[in-house]
């Protein structure tokens, strides 16, 4: 073994103590940031290889897509409470039931993003798409047609009463994703929490089903 490779042995031997056993506030600081590389240059890299999208997770931001109670609440309940929304749709409940992330999702969640072929895209998928704002939206599509030969969509959230204007009708240009899997719950608040004060007051907060 020659001597450059013993200088590697003993530098990773004393950066691995430092990133992992050192408890002083200087191991601390290292750690974050080597775990801020590794999670920004090594695994978001590989995510969007393996994803086909530039963002292969995505933390839900508002509570347009809410259901009361979320994962352990009652579809049929909700149900009784949007049927008529979804009747001006031609959305019936057995189509509905069908429909990937069934119920909903909450502010904060962290949802699994891939790749979303236009052609691939059908009714009740929930893709996020860029709207003209800071961040893309999260919505459910509930209508697919064609034009030019491109696939236009238009889709709402399970927890609006209506239509915002930027989701009438979205072009295949602006597709970011689609999710497929929420991850885990809750987590994201972890980044809002910094950011609710800057939100419109009724916006801020745990959602609440309308």
């Amino acid at each position: 073994m020659n001597r450059g490779e013993n200088k590697f042995k003993r530098f990773w031997k004393k950066f691995w103590q430092v990133v992992w056993k050192d408890d002083s506030f200087k191991g601390w600081i290292i750690s974050l940031i080597f775990l801020f590389v590794v999670i920004k240059f090594i695994i978001f890299p590989l995510l969007n290889l393996v994803t086909g999208t530039s963002l292969p997770l995505a933390i839900v931001e508002s509570c347009s897509m809410y259901h009361k109670g979320d994962v352990f609440g009652s579809f049929n309940t909700w149900w009784e409470r949007h049927d008529s929304k979804y009747k001006e749709l031609s959305i019936d409940k057995t189509e509905f039931s069908d429909f990937p992330i069934k119920k909903g999702f909450n502010k904060g969640d962290i949802l699994f993003i891939i790749r979303a072929k236009p052609e691939k895209v059908k009714i009740g998928d929930i893709i996020i798409f860029e709207a003209g704002e800071k961040n893309p939206l999260i919505h459910r599509v509930i209508s697919i047609k064609q034009e030019n030969g491109k696939y236009v969509f238009s889709t709402i959230g399970d927890n609006n009463n209506g239509q915002l204007s930027v989701e009438k009708e979205i072009q295949s240009d602006k597709l970011v994703g689609k999710a497929v899997l929420k991850v885990v719950p809750f987590i994201g608040w972890g980044k809002l929490i910094f950011y609710e004060h800057l939100r419109y007051p009724y916006e801020r907060g745990l959602c609440k089903e309308q």
